[in-house]
């Protein structure tokens, strides 16, 4: 009978800490980047420099938002990028007004607004995704070296080391307090 307890509690304990190790990784190597930042997707943006401050990796998101019927979002080829002619060549069509694409390949992708004359105003970029790191990808790569720190560090982890030796140390925890409510 304590024994079925101390796995019924281990197991579920493993899940939960599945759960949250999952949720971790997921955000450590993704992030989300609002197409245009403040300006999101309208025209008169220059969408070629605002696509060069970032390295995209696999599993990072682009969020376009603008108002539906005035803008559009379609994934496109390299051609169709180039003529603006959407008759041919449309991987995906997106026109909800918050549309949220994951980067899953490694790859060079194009967008454009095929609204009429949005496309060849320069409502359009492409972009070249790399595979995840652990580093984060939105930063710019440094073109010298940084000052050292003065200030305090960031809450959140500062390496996966750390990380993982926290993820250890919460599921010995878990399975300490486990077998104390089996035992005692």
């Amino acid at each position: 009978m304590a024994g079925t307890q101390v796995l019924r509690c281990f197991s579920s304990f493993t899940i939960i800490l599945a759960m949250i190790d999952l949720r971790f990784f997921r955000s450590a190597n993704s992030e989300t980047y609002t197409v245009g930042d403040e300006d999101e997707w309208s025209t008169g943006i220059n969408y070629l420099a605002w696509s060069n401050r970032y390295n995209f990796s696999v599993g990072d998101v682009l969020v376009f938002k603008y108002i539906p019927g005035q803008h559009n979002v379609y994934e496109v080829m390299e051609a169709t990028y180039k003529s603006c002619n959407d008759s041919t060549g449309v991987l995906f069509r997106y026109e909800s007004g918050d549309d949220q694409v994951v980067l899953t390949e490694v790859k060079r992708y194009w967008f454009i607004c095929t609204i009429n004359g949005h496309c060849l105003g320069g409502m359009r970029f492409t972009i070249e995704v790399k595979e995840a790191s652990t580093a984060p990808s939105g930063a710019p790569p440094e073109t010298e070296p940084s000052p050292p720190a003065t200030t305090t560090p960031d809450k959140d982890f500062a390496s996966r080391e750390q990380a993982m030796a926290t993820y250890s140390l919460v599921f010995a925890f878990g399975v300490v307090v486990a077998l104390q409510t089996v035992l005692f």
